[in-house]
């Protein structure tokens, strides 16, 4: 029988902390641990036993979820979940929480909706259990088990592709899908890139509201711009366009032009934005214009919509083993046998514009 993964709850609302209680519990996968109030009542706990996972606040008495973090791993690594409520004016915070160490953040409940919850109970098992893969060093092998609604494939947003993949032009176009790791696989990707890079789409999946910071975030770190997808945008030479979180992205095509869309939608593959989405699209619009990147993370979104853009002609191109901080969706694809290379993180950006050229 698998071991569980051991979970300590820290967040100073009572409520919050009965809420993430549950939906951990309702993962069989799962056991809760302890639960703490603040980060000393925290470390109180830790000395009796040691979990496998955290999921930590960020604003809480007597010590801050960042300065906690900061000591956690200096003194004893534990994969962190950020479970935060991520308000506009905190997004920047929850982004350093990225650079200390945290695995991945993730939209604490809103109480009181029954759809929200629901899929909370899916995106925070998930990322727990991702984050306990990192800790054990262990590889995924499996994506996760559904929680509570059916796992819907790309039908639900956007038909098959056509089986006539769009005619070859000078313009190329990049998707890329990510998950847990691939804040810090898009920054070394991305910086690698120069300023006349080929039009970009890119899925992280990340809450709603923690796009925007992250994309001004690598928009002052890369030489291409690099802002969060608005509907209708075009997808040009020199820019990365990030899906944002809650929303699905797709590309679409009118005459030489290619731009996105962005639309509502129920989750696919478990999530919202959707890589398997967005690669769809790019197998319909841009067929062997294109190259798409699956990167770092857990589950297999974008394996089937690799595997559509790779029937469409793209060139596609999966983060090896070594370099990813949680090997399921490359893995998938890869054993779905529709990735033309499988590389380290560092020589992604170099194969995207050697194909580009």
């Amino acid at each position: 029988m698998q071991e569980r993964v051991r979970v300590l709850i820290v967040d100073d609302s009572a409520v919050v902390r009965e809420t993430l209680a549950e939906i951990l519990s309702s993962d069989r996968e799962i056991e809760v641990m302890a639960t703490a109030g603040d980060p000393y009542i925290a470390a109180e706990r830790m000395r009796l036993h040691v979990p496998d996972v955290i999921t930590l606040d960020i604003e809480m008495p007597r010590m801050d979820g960042l300065t906690f973090l900061q000591k956690l791993m200096a003194q004893h690594p534990i994969p962190v979940v950020i479970c935060s409520s991520l308000a506009a004016e905190g997004c920047e915070t929850t982004l350093k929480a990225l650079e200390y160490g945290a695995v991945d953040i993730i939209q604490k409940p809103r109480l009181g909706t029954k759809l929200f919850l629901e899929e909370s109970r899916i995106h925070i098992c998930d990322a727990v259990k991702a984050a306990a893969k990192v800790g054990r060093g262990r590889p995924t092998n499996n994506p996760a088990r559904p929680l509570i609604q059916p796992k819907l494939t790309a039908d639900a947003i956007i038909p098959m592709p056509k089986t006539d993949a769009m005619l070859q032009t000078t313009e190329r176009v990049v998707a890329v899908g990510a998950s847990t790791g691939g804040t810090e696989a898009l920054r070394v990707f991305l910086e690698a890139l120069p300023s006349d890079t080929p039009g970009i789409v890119i899925v992280q999946h990340m809450p709603e509201m923690f796009t925007g910071a992250f994309a001004r975030r690598l928009d002052g770190l890369c030489a291409a711009s690099i802002k969060e997808a608005v509907d209708g945008d075009t997808v040009v030479r020199g820019r990365a366009l990030i899906a944002p979180g809650n929303r699905h992205t797709l590309l679409k095509r009118s005459g030489a032009r290619y731009y996105v869309e962005v639309r509502e939608g129920p989750l696919v593959c478990r999530h919202r934005p959707s890589v398997d989405v967005l690669f769809r699209s790019v197998a319909r619009y841009a067929g062997r214009n294109a190259v798409g990147v699956i990167m770092t993370g857990m589950g297999d979104d974008g394996a089937h919509g690799m595997a559509e853009m790779k029937a469409a002609g793209a060139q596609t191109i999966a983060q090896d083993e070594a370099t990813s901080v949680v090997f399921g969706m490359p893995k998938e694809a890869i054993k779905r046998g529709v990735v033309d290379h499988v590389l380290p993180l560092e020589r992604i950006a170099g194969e995207v514009l050697r194909f580009c050229a």
